[in-house]
């Protein structure tokens, strides 16, 4: 699959902003910092699509992008990060709660997290919620250029026991810097979503 278009539409906080027009959605979340901009950046092939900030913390809003004319890539608030207030902390969970529970043109949830870490409690917490509320979930472990082969083999294996996935759940290693990862990604994102939008 390749992209050829992508554009930003939108950002939102509440449901009244998100678009109208019934396009298939697709949604990025993880941690601030885990490099979510830049994945979308690079599966777009766009350097500036999405603002790639040093300041973790910086994505607010809910971002929409369109992309093939086919279909949104929605940019979630990062999560996660120290130095935002508790209150400020609250309106973003309640923003994405919001989001993900509420919205039917939702197909897929790409969660990030940063493969030379352990998952966070909060990545276990969202990758709970996202099972629990029964969406397709495509789990992405970013900035594999960091590792060796063999510090890979360990990463795969901290997340799997951290996360507590099922022997068929696959973890999709990627780099934006190198690109690895990105074909089979994006073939991952659009299987049976664009199918199913026909």
């Amino acid at each position: 699959m390749e992209i050829k278009q992508a554009e930003f539409m939108t950002s939102a906080v509440i449901p009244s902003q998100y678009p109208t027009d019934n396009r298939v959605e697709i949604a990025f979340v993880g941690r601030s910092n885990v490099g979510k901009s830049s994945l979308i950046n690079t599966l777009t092939n766009r350097r500036k699509l999405v603002k790639v900030s040093g300041t973790p913390g910086k994505t607010r809003l809910i971002n929409f992008f369109l992309i093939n004319k086919e279909l949104y890539f929605v940019d979630l608030p990062g999560y996660g990060y120290a130095k935002v207030s508790k209150e400020e902390k609250k309106n973003w969970g309640k923003m994405i709660e919001q989001y993900l529970i509420n919205r039917p043109q939702l197909r897929k949830v790409v969660l990030l997290v940063d493969c030379r870490h352990k998952p966070t409690e909060d990545d276990k917490l969202m990758y709970e919620w996202i099972k629990h509320y029964n969406h397709e979930l495509v789990l992405v472990a970013t900035k594999s250029d960091k590792l060796t082969k063999n510090e890979l083999v360990k990463s795969n294996k901290i997340i799997r026991e951290t996360l507590n996935l099922d022997k068929e759940d696959k973890i999709f290693y990627f780099s934006s810097l190198k690109k690895t990862g990105k074909e089979e990604l994006l073939n991952k994102l659009f299987e049976d979503v664009i199918e199913a939008e026909l």
